[in-house]
């Protein structure tokens, strides 16, 4: 079977899921392993991450390739050197992801608010934070708290928007 050709796209959301039970990311260091790997990707690949979310059986991004990148490569790396670095920890071996990902185009400034509100409510929805802005694992709340490694800078008002919206 033919993989959709995911290069070259507009505000894309990705969504991938673990592959074996036993491997999760419900651990806090574990968390901090894929967003340290996040901002290592920075460095590599020209992307803008506008939000993400990592829960504990699967992440959510909602990101930008740079004009010549490709959201396949940039995830592709991302995924790769995650699962090498999680089983050099563990003293394992195999595949960690349970499919390649799954990515749709953002079609409007309105998709992109419904996405980018989406992402945050996940941790919320999941009852591991009463508001999204605790959820220390997700995008907006390194834009509050200035960790901008992680994330793409964005206008203030649309921070504002969401704490209110969902504080």
């Amino acid at each position: 079977m033919a993989l959709k050709n995911r290069g070259n796209t507009s505000h894309g959301n990705t969504y991938s899921e673990i592959n074996r039970w036993l491997m999760n990311l419900q651990y806090p260091h574990i968390k901090a392993l894929f967003i340290q790997i996040i901002a290592e990707a920075y460095q590599k690949y020209s992307f803008k991450l506008w939000n993400f979310c990592i829960m504990d059986n699967h992440i959510h991004f909602l990101i930008t390739p740079g004009k010549d990148g490709s959201l396949s490569l940039i995830m592709k790396w991302i995924k790769m050197v995650f699962t090498i670095r999680w089983n050099k920890l563990h003293g394992v071996q195999g595949h960690w992801w349970g499919n390649r990902f799954h990515a749709r185009v953002i079609e409007s400034k309105e998709d992109f608010l419904r996405v980018f509100r989406y992402i945050n409510k996940n941790p919320v929805k999941a009852g591991l934070v009463t508001q999204v802005k605790e959820w220390i694992f997700g995008g907006l709340h390194h834009y509050l708290h200035n960790i901008l490694h992680t994330v793409t800078t964005f206008p203030d008002f649309l921070a504002k928007v969401f704490t209110e919206a969902e504080s």
